[in-house]
């Protein structure tokens, strides 16, 4: 008998849901009469509805995030109207401040806010009783992390084979970054460690190899760090691959030295610059001595192994696009692997809010409520912006034109490739669904066209990338005289003279 469904929208069918599974681990004596149900966001929502009654629950748990909401208001209506009596409990971070404001907050019988990993048993518990709950916006109590049950066993065998694999050794962040929010947590509390590690060890065993931390400060407190480290050097084998997100500035000697016993492809660090602008910082409550922040990233892109993932928002309150710029260039001189840069979202609860009026702060009121335009960037070039990140994420941070990136970039990276994504979307009308050989095409020939550059060094430095990320056949940028003079093994400006 199935009489709770605890469901979520992933983003990707290899994403897994570790909010649930801290739920199902955590019901008790009702977790016989549960399950676990994980869909994805371009399935329709009246497919997902059709497979959640087949079980005919009486309550669906559902966990809600920026990036599914549109299609949880879709199927929470759908829900109601097919099956009026059930009982539908929404949580997550997107249903955990300003709950009236929800668009189906009429449609759903209760709201967990915040944690609710003991909460929503509870209140399973009292609706399966019978009992009559009156609330509709559940405050779970305070509780110990010791309280909880690890949701690590509920992990399927299938998960293991095709999902990433999330976990955490704490929860919670010290920091007041005001647009997450993380910065409403009073502190970072950890888990019991050699309780984490074994049920990491039995993960292991079970023959999982991708494990993402979603630790908001991994290395906060440095020992611990390095005992899980250690653990999992000592297992390090094909496959095995961690994700951890890092504090930038605070990287001790004994950490680095831990790191780099790490062979290639093994370890990834997501690290959070969002801006190197100092007043900005202030301004957003966020802690960060620049120039040790550079300083370890500049160690760890020369003397490690490790794969980096840095992060820049774009339209932070009081930040104007030279100072994006600024920061912009400065991390493509540290040479991470991958700069994302963001679009700065309105998190529902998070503090950014307070700065709305003066700095005139104009959010999309639609999910992922991306800013519009601040009083320092106006809507058109907040535009530009958001088509410099899509292109970026296209041409830098895929791997695939790195000898053509620092040949075009040259000595203003931010200008010059703001000047490119511009001539992209004026050429193209698009900043999505471009094949990969129209992509390689449409950057040599902007490239000609908008910069001063060696015809021969930019078709070499292309046509090396093109064949080194695995292109079949001619490259569409190939001209006659290219072709002629790669045939005969002659240079074009050899081949003009021939």
């Amino acid at each position: 008998m199935t009489d709770i469904i605890l469901c979520t929208l992933n983003a990707r069918y290899f994403h897994s849901s570790l909010g649930l599974r801290y739920l199902y681990a955590n019901l008790g004596d009702l977790q016989s009469r549960a399950r676990i149900r994980e869909f994805i966001i371009n399935q329709r929502p009246i497919e997902i509805a059709e497979q959640l009654l087949v079980d005919n629950p009486k309550i669906i748990g559902l966990g809600v995030y920026i990036w599914n909401i549109e299609q949880s208001r879709e199927l929470i209506a759908i829900l109601r109207r097919v099956r009026p009596d059930l009982i539908i409990i929404v949580g997550g971070p997107e249903v955990s401040y300003e709950q009236t404001t929800l668009p189906f907050y009429d449609e759903v019988d209760h709201i967990v806010s915040g944690q609710g990993d003991l909460a929503f048993a509870s209140l399973c518990k009292r609706l399966l009783d019978g009992e009559a709950v009156e609330e509709k916006i559940v405050q779970p109590a305070p509780f110990k992390l010791s309280d909880l049950a690890f949701p690590y066993p509920c992990y399927t065998d299938e998960d293991i084979r095709n999902r990433f694999i999330y976990v955490e050794a704490s929860r919670g962040c010290p920091f007041k970054c005001e647009f997450c929010l993380s910065a409403l947590d009073k502190t970072a509390w950890p888990f019991e460690l050699e309780q984490f590690l074994s049920h990491m060890e039995t993960l292991y065993q079970r023959g999982a190899r991708h494990f993402k931390f979603i630790d908001r400060t991994f290395n906060l407190k440095v020992a611990s760090s390095l005992k899980i480290m250690e653990f999992f050097l000592e297992r390090i084998n094909h496959g095995l691959f961690l994700h951890f997100e890092l504090i930038p500035d605070h990287l001790p000697d004994q950490l680095k030295s831990m790191i780099q016993q790490f062979p290639p492809r093994t370890l990834q660090f997501e690290i959070g610059i969002q801006s190197f602008n100092p007043a900005v910082q202030e301004r957003i409550s966020r802690r960060q001595d620049d120039d040790k922040a550079e300083a370890n990233i500049r160690f760890l892109r020369e003397q490690t192994h490790a794969h980096l993932h840095t992060d820049l928002i774009m339209g932070l309150p009081g930040e104007d696009v030279a100072s994006i710029a600024r920061s912009f260039d400065r991390l493509i001189e540290l040479n991470p692997h991958e700069i994302q840069v963001g679009i700065l979202k309105r998190l529902r609860g998070a503090p950014i809010i307070r700065h709305i009026d003066e700095y005139q702060l104009r959010f999309n009121p639609a999910p992922p409520y991306n800013i519009l335009s601040t009083r320092d960037i106006d809507f058109a070039t907040m535009q530009r912006l958001s088509r410099f990140a899509r292109y970026w994420d296209m041409f830098g941070n895929s791997g695939r034109f790195n000898r053509t990136r620092s040949l075009l970039l040259d000595e203003a990276p931010f200008d010059r490739f703001l000047q490119l994504s511009d001539w992209l979307y004026a050429t193209t009308g698009q900043t999505h669904k471009i094949a990969l050989p129209r992509l390689f095409r449409l950057i040599y020939q902007g490239a000609s066209e908008l910069f001063e550059l060696d015809e021969q060094q930019l078709y070499d430095a292309m046509y090396a990338d093109y064949t080194t990320c695995g292109m079949k056949g001619e490259p569409e940028f190939d001209t006659n005289l290219q072709k002629s003079a790669r045939q005969t093994g002659l240079s074009t400006r050899q081949a003009r003279h021939h």
